[in-house]
């Protein structure tokens, strides 16, 4: 069934869809395509730095992330040249981590108004497939490492909620109680 790329919109917390696991997207098309750079446009406007498709309602594996230049230059990200710009994952897989991990704050676009320690590994190497159907590797560091793995866990709905200290579980309580209200 074909999807309406203008009509896509961020999804918030309760709705069921960022809980719905993620399935492999056979083709890489233009409809794949328009569905990726109103992604990126919705991220732009929320000035965010990722957006998974299932928090656009969309059950497909697929993500987009624009990390800021000074972070996206660790000296754990390799090679270098794959993140001079917005980039998008299709079918992304973890290949592995490195480093024990580390807590860092985190907030997300499908969440507003919540943000809370997240423990992740430092670095992770992942694989995925862009736009033209090229398959390729990245292992990052730093604040691209964090959201490479928040994305990544969209995508087998799972959010920082789950992963969340437990000390910030508990500053977010009633953050996450007035979401989870009908409006």
């Amino acid at each position: 069934m074909p999807v309406n790329a203008e009509t896509l919109t961020i999804l918030h917390y309760p709705e069921p869809a960022l809980r719905t696991p993620a399935k492999a997207i056979k083709e890489i098309n233009d409809e794949t395509r328009r569905i990726a750079e109103r992604m990126i446009e919705l991220m732009d406007e929320a000035e965010g730095i990722g957006l998974a498709a299932p928090q656009v309602g969309l059950s497909i594996s697929l993500f987009v992330v624009d990390v800021p230049t000074g972070e996206k230059n660790s000296p754990d990200t390799d090679p270098p040249s794959a993140t001079s710009d917005v980039m998008v994952f299709v079918n992304p897989k973890i290949l592995s981590f490195e480093g024990a991990p580390e807590p860092y704050e985190e907030g997300c676009l499908s969440l507003p108004e919540i943000r809370g320690d997240v423990l992740r590994p430092p670095v992770v190497v992942m694989q995925a497939t862009d736009l033209e159907n090229n398959t390729f590797t990245i292992r990052a560091g730093g604040l691209l490492a964090r959201c490479l793995q928040h994305e990544f866990d969209h995508l087998q709905g799972v959010l920082i909620l789950d992963k969340m200290t437990q000390m910030s579980r508990m500053k977010n309580r009633s953050a996450v109680r007035d979401l989870e209200r009908p409006s």
